[in-house]
């Protein structure tokens, strides 16, 4: 048996990893499903594929990089993700083409069964899967009988060759915006089918003089960068929570500038404006999307041209307008908010987690469930942030993680998980403090709610705030059961604020 088994090899895998060799725990695995291991930067190859957080502030605690520009591109960051795995020969650990099926807790530890028949057991299971990892397609009639390349933007074949095709781009999101000006050039025509325009700024990007890349590795230099920049991006929850006119004025004022300034087609200007308050969405940032809309080999569909079907040519538009196609592209998002953990989890009593997530996923600190003792899961329920990086609030998480799991080492602790009413009024304070933010009351639907319109996604507040919760471990809110080891008693027994 193992102490720990982490599923995922992301940064949240990675840094969990990271911190249990820290305490001396080596008796752990890694899981992968791919043939691969790295998470998201190994597995997006699409062109254009970059971060949207300033480099070094997306970097793990204390591993400091020499990047080459600000915004880091996806192979630089594939080139960060390998070295942090070898320099903390994390190698060893890690299992490839291991899909987890099931997860069920046996009473005193969880066994994991695997699509390739294996099973596993693990006092504690870390699941690292990620958010946006379950691909979404929409169920478009006849996608099923295009006779050309089809494939989501997450699964971008590596011999693909768009010089001189017929492309359309579904979506206009995160991805898409990425994607579209990368290969614009290329194709012989590009249709974009938006069905909601996004709020986008300009991306202030630029390269590190050589000088200044040699002085990064150096961790006090880094410290300082890191965290200045950490402190610029904090002052947006002001915006995003507090003040719908500061949003106004430091962010939707500079998109609308932006739109105009670089699109001067009136009628593009307005298929391409937003009806919802900036930061209801995700907000984008590019210097090169307008453009690429422009060029003359793009079309733009907004929803009053919309997809009707998909045929074996190509797709017919709701304009009647059949459009012959070699490939087509699904910039179609991922389920975040409702397919946090795409495989079954069994907990105590045989309780399902889908059913216990029936109305809404929720989660005792966005990491850990009442019912499912020693299970605890990397941005989970409402921990993603709009305004920073995610790898600082994965690191918050770890700090709540390992103290958890330091308990757990006791010989006679046998499984931890937070108390009902623990996670109920963390849930309650989570969602009261959401009504007070943009993503509540923005006027959109985005992909941070879940099908009960909660906004599932995000944490409604300051990260450092997020950091300091888990950082207070509360015996209170836990229950811990233990066994006597003498022979006081052979049975089991429950303790709630015992530590």
């Amino acid at each position: 048996m193992h102490k720990i088994i982490i599923i995922g090899t992301g940064f949240g895998g990675i840094s969990a990893a990271i911190n249990l060799k820290k305490r001396g725990i080596e008796n752990f695995i890694m899981l992968e499903r791919r043939e691969f291991f790295g998470g998201t930067w190994l597995q997006n190859r699409y062109p254009g594929a970059a971060v949207d957080v300033p480099s070094p502030l997306y970097s793990i605690e204390d591993e400091p990089y020499p990047w080459t520009q600000m915004f880091a591109q996806r192979d630089q960051l594939e080139q960060y993700t390998l070295h942090i795995v070898k320099k903390h020969q994390l190698d060893s650990h890690i299992h490839l083409n291991a899909q987890v099926k099931i997860a069920s807790w046996q009473g005193e530890h969880w066994k994991l069964e695997l699509s390739n028949g294996n099973t596993l057991l693990a006092q504690t299971v870390i699941n690292a899967t990620g958010p946006l990892s379950t691909p979404v397609i929409p169920e478009f009639k006849g996608k099923e009988d295009f006779k050309g390349v089809s494939f989501h933007c997450n699964d971008w074949p590596s011999d693909l060759d768009l010089k001189d095709k017929k492309v359309a781009i579904i979506g206009s999101g995160a991805s898409a915006v990425q994607i579209i000006p990368a290969i614009a050039k290329d194709v012989a025509h590009l249709h974009v089918f938006q069905r909601t325009p996004h709020w986008v700024l300009p991306r202030p990007d630029f390269r590190f003089p050589k000088w200044f890349q040699k002085l990064l590795p150096n961790k006090w230099v880094y410290a300082l960068l890191k965290w200045g920049i950490y402190i610029h991006h904090e002052l947006r929850v002001l915006a995003f929570k507090y003040s719908p006119l500061l949003l106004k004025w430091v962010a939707q004022r500079p998109a609308l500038r932006h739109l105009k300034k670089q699109v001067g087609n009136d009628e593009t200007r307005k298929a391409l404006t937003p009806d919802f308050i900036i930061g209801c969405k995700r907000i984008l940032m590019s210097d090169t999307y307008y453009p690429a809309l422009q060029r003359d080999n793009v079309s733009l569909h907004d929803k009053s041209d919309s997809i009707v079907t998909i045929n074996n040519k190509g797709l017919l538009t709701s304009n009647h307008q059949q459009i012959d196609l070699d490939v087509i592209v699904y910039a179609t998002g991922y389920d975040a908010a409702d397919s946090m953990i795409s495989y079954q989890v069994v907990g105590k009593n045989g309780i399902e987690l889908q059913a216990q997530w029936q109305e809404y996923p929720r989660a005792y600190l966005g990491t850990s469930m009442p019912n499912f003792p020693n299970f605890f899961v990397v941005t989970g329920p409402n921990t993603g942030i709009g305004h920073t990086s995610a790898i600082f609030v994965i690191e918050s998480q770890m700090r709540y993680i390992m103290q958890c799991i330091e308990k757990l080492q006791a010989p006679d602790v046998l499984s931890m998980e937070p108390t009902e009413y623990a996670e109920d009024n963390y849930t309650n304070m989570v969602h009261s403090e959401m009504e007070k933010t943009v993503w509540h009351y923005g006027g959109c639907h985005s992909w941070y709610q879940n099908k009960s319109g909660k906004v599932i996604a995000m944490f409604p507040g300051f990260s450092f705030n997020y950091r300091l919760m888990c950082k207070k471990f509360k015996a209170q809110d836990h229950l811990i059961k233990r066994s006597h080891l003498h022979g006081a008693s052979p049975s089991n027994i429950n303790e709630q604020a015992s530590c």
